[in-house]
């Protein structure tokens, strides 16, 4: 890496490893040609484990946002109950209105995780046909109950649950046929420690049924295109080949470290900072039981000059620290412990925000 390099602790885009960078460095090949369809094929064994299905599990050349916004064209027929409790998940709102849906807010305060037995209760209703949920909001460090949602949308038929876990997969399990999800997505620059622009997903046999009846699906995120495309171990259109490399690089590199070892990692990270927490007498945004494995949202009780904060990181030490996310920003802040982190860089971090905090 260049003297120039900052190293990244903010929650997305994480950093990258030079092991990947080379790994994406690998000759271009054409997206219609036998190499990428080896290429392709040769991963999905890997992704359906990792993401627990049997299903394909399909690449977008897009954002997570991208298969967000295509889950409610393919799915949205009725009525889009949007669980809001952050940032991230306010906005799905406002996605699903702009592309035509009616949509309804079940509405949180930033902070509080999202209750199963609320979504029960509109359901009942008859009205929804889509719940979406994001099962960790980065941007109040909150880690919602996918088990319990996914508990509460199966009682009711015909209704399809789209999860988010851009800021979770791979660091917990998120088992997608087990809970019924019927849209699992994440994005290539949270914890697969990639750069951005590459967005994973696999659908339900009853959400592809379902979208075969939507007549406006629109084409790019067409989920019968995708399918389409995926039996000849292809994309729709044109893929972001080099990330693709990167993703077949961090594929080999969990699998040989081990599923539940990562996740153990995760973990111990996660608690490692949240002891410097404890010890430097700040308080967690998020409620016990419900605090992201992946980051730390840290609320600003002692009320700290966060932006004072990141620019010492940055200019002594060479960090990007988040310094909060839209209406809590200097509120809170947010350290990033999800990737390919090691005991050696998350001493660094540490290390680092002790210096900075003493100049404050």
């Amino acid at each position: 890496m260049s003297q120039d390099h900052i190293r990244l602790h903010i929650p997305g885009p994480v950093e990258v490893s030079p092991a990947t960078y080379e790994a994406m460095a690998a000759p271009m090949i054409g997206h219609r040609s036998k190499d990428f369809q080896n290429l392709y094929a040769e991963m999905q064994p890997k992704l359906q484990e990792l993401f627990g299905t049997k299903q394909p599990v399909f690449l977008s050349t897009s954002s997570a946002w991208g298969v967000m916004e295509g889950a409610l064209r393919n799915l949205a027929s009725k009525k889009v109950l949007c669980c809001c409790s952050g940032a991230f998940s306010d906005k799905w709102v406002d996605v699903a209105r702009r592309c035509g849906k009616d949509a309804e807010a079940l509405q949180y305060e930033w902070g509080a995780p999202v209750n199963p037995a609320d979504i029960e209760e509109k359901l009942a209703t008859g009205e929804f046909d889509v719940v979406t949920f994001i099962h960790n909001e980065t941007s109040t460090g909150v880690m919602n109950p996918l088990e319990g949602v996914a508990a509460a949308v199966r009682k009711f038929d015909g209704v399809m649950l789209v999860v988010d876990t851009v800021s979770s997969f791979s660091v917990v399990p998120t088992p997608t046929d087990e809970l019924g999800v019927d849209v699992m997505l994440t994005g290539s620059q949270k914890a697969l420690a990639l750069p951005p622009g590459l967005a994973l997903f696999s659908v339900s046999e009853a959400a592809m049924a379902k979208a075969e009846t939507i007549k406006d699906r629109g084409y790019y995120f067409d989920f019968l295109e995708f399918a389409s495309n995926q039996e000849k171990d292809m994309t729709p259109s044109t893929p972001c080949i080099a990330t693709i490399y990167g993703l077949r690089h961090q594929l080999n590199t969990i699998f040989a470290e081990g599923i539940e070892n990562r996740q153990a990692r995760h973990e111990r990270f996660n608690q490692t900072v949240h002891e410097w927490v404890r010890k430097n007498g700040f308080e967690f945004f998020a409620p016990e039981g419900f605090r992201s494995k992946s980051l730390t949202c840290v609320a600003n009780n002692r009320g700290i000059d966060t932006d004072r904060l990141v620019k010492l990181m940055r200019e002594d030490h060479r960090i990007a620290l988040d310094g909060g996310y839209g209406k809590i920003k200097g509120k809170t802040f947010r350290i990033s412990n999800m990737g390919d982190e090691t005991d050696e860089t998350i001493a660094n971090l540490l290390g680092a925000l002790d210096d900075s905090l003493a100049k404050l």
